[in-house]
This record gives C-alpha cells, structure tokens and sequence, in this order.
C-alpha cells in the first residue's frame, strides 16, 4: 500500500519498482509475475538449406559470382577488340591535346560504348601510381581515381540513363551543375547512355551548354541509334562509330576467356558462339556463359567442356557436317538425297529456316573463297577444305544463281504456313537449276552442236548488232548526161528539181527548221510520185491536214508553188514504217543465226529478253493466228 504522504515522484518510482521483476518492497508480499510464455522455436533447417539461404552463389575465389560479360569487360584500351582506329585517335588527341569537349559513341548492342566511355574517363583523369601522371590513353588502374572510376562511385563521374531521364528538368540539373568546378577529377564527366532518348525539348535545352561548355568539362553519350539525334547535336560532337567485332577475332577471344576460366571449349563450338553473337561482344559472352553452364549439366561439374553438338542443341542450329551434305547434293542436283537428308533434319528439330540459313552460309563462304583465292573457316579444317573443294568446282555464276535462289527460298520459307513444305519446294528449285550451265558452259555447248552438225537449216550469220545500218540515199543516182541535184537551204531559189524521196524531203525540211513538218511527214507521208514542182501522195492515218502547211514550206524554199494533192495508185511506205521494216528485218535476222537456233533446239522455251524481239514475235505470232 502507497502512504498518502508519498510524493507523485515517489509514487511513480514506486510503482515502477513494483513493475519490475523480482522487485519486493519491505513490508509488502506481492505475487511475482510470470514471465511470459517462450515463442515456439523453429525447427533448425537442413545444413544444405541454410547453406543457400546465408550466402549468394560464389566462385573460386569465395567472390560472389559475375557473369562473363561483367567479369571481362575491358579495363583498359588495350583489352577492347576490335576498334583500332578509334584507340589510335583518341591516343593521338591526347598526346596532342586535342581533346574534344563532347564524344557520341555509336554502334550496335554490345560492341564497347558504355565501356570506350568508361575507359576515356579514367584516361583523362588518370593521375599515375605516383599521384603525378596526366591524360593518358593508357590509365594506370591502380589510382584513386582509375579504381573509383572502374568501381562506379567516383563523385566527378555522373552516368545518367537517357532511357529513364528524358525531360528538361534532368538536363538542367545538368547545366547547373557544370557550373561547379570538379571536386577530386582533372574533368567532370558527364556519360549519358542512350542519349537518343532524351525529348526534343531536352535537346534543346542542352545545346548552348554543349557548344560551350566550361572547360572542366567533358560530355560522353552512347547511343544505338544515332539517326534519332538532332542534327544539331551531332554537329557539337566528335563521333566514334564502333564497328561489329569479326567472327574470327570474336572466336579467339571467347578462346582466351576459356582458358582462363578453365574450361574446355572445340573451336567450332566458339565458332557457332560468334556467329550466334552478330558482331557483339556482351551478345557472345552471354551465350558463351550459357553454354559453359549447359556443359556442366551434363554431368561434368569440376571442368567444363564445351562441344560443338550442345551449342548447336542449344542454339537451335543445324548440324554443320549435314549443312555440308545438304548443299554437296543441292549442288551436283540429286533431289533424292537431298531431301532424304532435309527429312533427318526435320526429324532431329532443326527449324527449316534454319537450314536455308545454313546454305545461304555455305554459299557465301565458297563465293568468298573463290574470290578471295583463301580463307578459313571458324568451323574447322573439314569445313575449310569443302569449301575449298566447292570454290575449285563451282563458276562465279553458279554460285551468284545459288544465292538468289537461296535468298529467295529463304523468304518464301519464312512467311510460309507450312514451312518444311515451302523449304522442300525451294531446295527442289535449286537443285534444279544448279545443274543448268553457265553463260560460258552454254557458249561452249552450243559450239560443239554446231561444229557436229547437229543443228540444221543454218544460214550465213547476220552482222553484227553494232554496225552502223546503211544509211538511205537522199539524193537519186545520177544519170549519163544528167546534172546532180544541188543542196537546198531556206533562201536557195530553183524552178526545176526533184526531191529524190520522202527522206530528201524530211532532211531539207529538217535543215529549213521545219522540224514539227518533217516528224509529221515521217510518219504519215506514203509516197506516191515526186516530180518537178508537185508530189503525189497517200497517208497512213486518212489525215492530210500537212498539206497547206508543206506547200507554204516550199514556197519558202524554193520560191515556187508546188501542187501538193492526194493521189491513187501504189504508194510506198511512210518512213517510220520503213524503219519499223528494217528492224523487224535485222531482229528475224538475229532470230535466224544459228547460234540462237541451237538455243532454241537445246531449250524450246528460251525467251530473248530484247523488247524489238518481243513485238517482233508477237507481231508474227498475231499475223499467223490471223492467218489461221
């Protein structure tokens, strides 16, 4: 019991001591309170179990693991692949010190950007092991800055993703902050990823400053899609476009990561890895770290082998050596086998389009082969040698007819409903039409059915398509005793003369500046008779309208009237239609060679691509259905 003459204070601290356990006051015998009840313990878990749950995944080393497109990126310029030219400039700028203010680096996923603009900041702000080194295209890595840079946490290096900073208000962050000078760095560097993301309005916004920046300042974008940047920023930059990386230095170098990673890989299997990868070098690394950990699924755990059957099970490609079988019988034209090795394909998995990319591949590498004279090829000596065996057999024709069949079934296939049937039906197509013969082996065989006699009615060749046509004959020939016929022009004056024909008369109209006469001449004009001082005449299309037109040009040249009228009897033909003659007459005489007889004999649905053929035959073929 409390006293009435306790103090609150008191009170209070009495009854906190009472709350307290195993607290008694004298002279008072409370009830202790029970503690309360224990919550229930789990059960203890599995030592494997709490192994998972206490700590992440790790390597050799005891490290958490990092993928190898994390683990090898290039820590220096010497260790990026591929883009010499870039590495040669940039060292060049810095020797000189004629750094740029503002880099766009560009290219396609995975070939460096990000990296090349890490790798430009630690080399402009790289101090030496020392503390005493300046700008150098090869940074130490050992100083605070090159470690903080490469570590992602250096204060004076601000990577910003366009992709999720995209407005106005993110750019003038930026253009306040230029303001301040660096705080530890030789440059404030600004990397901006993605910058094709950034708002037309941003851009806008970021021009004056990216003209004239302070000059402690470096500005460095990434982006995959440089078409997208205003041109405005494109003119404030210097630009590195960042080239595809070759299938064959993409191969050595997953070769050097493997042996570093200690594990097993067939070269062909690192060939398949670099095609797969189109030019990219994170793209490969991430199927190479797919590939190493499907090896070590398949019941090998301490090293890893990768073959060239699990990455192309993986990848879902075709087998090579069946690629290889496939196109040896598209190319000698057995169908049978053909398609007896796309049904063992089909049954296996392998995608039809797939299968046209297989032989669109071979295909290209026996042309470059040819054409090149050597190469070799990422999938091994066997695949080499084939190709070189298919280079020394096949002509550029064949291989260019190849292609365009092969492309195009390529198409047909992938847009098709039922695929394997569209791939079958273009795989028929071309192999059909391999074993047809070039424009040389054509030459040589319809030479031979000549020289054999094989090919009859010949007749004696026509000349050649390039000579000159014999002109016609403006003026007549000249009789015994008879005086030649002079030149007109528009002032001469004559009383008796004949114009020869109708093309006489064209060509001094022609020559009179009556060429609007002269084309209506040509080609209606059918002539009748020319004679002193009048011309007797049909038309071909009933209109005579030129008349009075033709007898004002006369009277214009030769100073006399001239009876023009229409007449009856025999007319020839107009000029238009005379030269209509002579062509149908050189192309029937081309139709006639021998040379294109025995092309007819060996392929009766030839065709001759030439458009005065063309009408010449249809011409013929519309006179003997009008016969019949």
């Amino acid at each position: 019991m409390i006293e009435s003459g306790d103090s609150p204070q008191d009170q209070g601290e009495d009854m906190a001591a009472q709350e307290e356990p195993g607290f008694a006051m004298p002279g008072l015998d409370l009830p202790k309170a029970e503690p309360p009840p224990a919550a229930p313990q789990p059960e203890p878990a599995e030592p494997a179990q709490q192994a998972v749950r206490a700590t992440p995944p790790t390597d050799a080393s005891g490290q958490p693991y990092r993928v190898l497109a994390r683990k090898y990126r290039p820590q220096s310029f010497a260790g990026l692949i591929g883009q010499d030219a870039m590495v040669q400039t940039l060292g060049n700028a810095i020797k000189r010190e004629r750094l740029a203010h503002a880099f766009l680096l560009t290219g396609v996923r995975g070939v460096g950007k990000t990296s090349t603009a890490r790798l430009i900041a630690k080399a402009l702000n790289c101090i030496g092991p020392d503390g005493t080194g300046g700008p150098t295209i090869a940074p130490c890595g050992v100083c605070e800055p090159c470690v903080a840079i490469a570590e992602g946490r250096h204060i004076d290096v601000i990577e910003m993703d366009a992709a999720s900073h995209t407005g106005v208000d993110d750019v003038r962050e930026i253009i306040e902050a230029v303001r301040y000078s660096a705080v530890s760095a030789r440059f404030k560097i600004y990397i901006i990823d993605e910058v094709h993301m950034l708002s037309k309005n941003a851009f806008n916004a970021l021009l004056k400053t990216l003209e004239e920046p302070p000059p402690h300042v470096k500005f460095l974008f990434a982006t995959t899609e440089v078409n997208k940047i205003p041109i405005t920023v494109l003119s404030r930059c210097q630009r590195f476009d960042l080239k595809r990386i070759p299938v064959a230095m993409l191969a050595d170098h997953f070769a050097s990561i493997c042996a570093q990673e200690q594990v097993t890989a067939e070269p062909e299997a690192l060939g398949m890895i670099a095609e797969a990868a189109e030019g990219s070098v994170r793209d490969g690394l991430s199927i190479l770290d797919q590939a190493i950990a499907h090896a070590a699924e398949s019941g090998n755990e301490e090293t890893a082998q990768v073959n060239a059957a699990q990455v192309r099970t993986m990848l879902g490609l075709s087998d090579r050596d069946a690629i290889r079988r496939l196109f040896g019988h598209m190319a000698k034209g057995d169908a049978d086998a053909m398609l007896a090795e796309l049904d063992a394909q089909h049954d296996l998995g392998v995608a039809p389009v797939a299968v046209m990319r297989g032989l669109m591949n071979v295909t290209h590498g026996v042309t470059l082969h040819k054409t090149r004279g050597a190469s070799t090829s990422v999938h091994g000596a066997a695949d080499s040698a084939a190709i070189a065996d298919w280079a020394e057999t096949l002509g550029h024709a064949a291989l260019h007819r190849l292609w365009q069949l092969l492309l195009k079934g390529h198409d047909e296939v992938e847009n098709a409903p039922v695929p394997r049937e569209a791939c079958e039906m273009a795989l028929l197509r071309v192999a059909h039409a391999a074993t047809m013969p070039d424009p040389d082996g054509l030459a040589r065989l319809l030479t031979e059915r000549l020289a054999g006699g094989k090919v009859s009615g010949t007749v004696e060749p026509a000349p050649p398509a390039s000579a000159p046509a014999p002109q016609a004959q403006h003026n007549p020939p000249v009789a015994s005793g008879d005086a030649p016929v002079p030149e007109l022009d528009a002032t001469s004056e004559i009383s008796e003369i004949r114009f020869a024909d109708a093309a006489d008369l064209v060509s001094r109209l022609e020559k009179a500046g009556q060429n609007l006469l002269a084309m209506t001449i040509r080609r209606e004009m059918r002539p009748i008779e020319f004679g002193d001082g009048h011309i007797v005449y049909q038309t071909v299309s009933g209109r005579d309208d030129f008349a009075p037109a033709l007898r004002d040009a006369l009277f214009q040249m030769t100073k006399k009237r001239w009876r023009i009228e229409r007449g009856e009897g025999e007319a020839g033909l107009s000029l238009n239609e005379q030269d209509a003659a002579r062509k149908a007459a050189e192309n029937q005489a081309i139709l006639d060679h021998p040379l294109v007889q025995a092309a007819h004999a060996a392929f009766p649905d030839m065709k001759i691509l030439h458009p005065d053929i063309e009408i010449a035959e249809r011409e013929a073929d519309t006179s003997a259905a009008n016969g019949a």
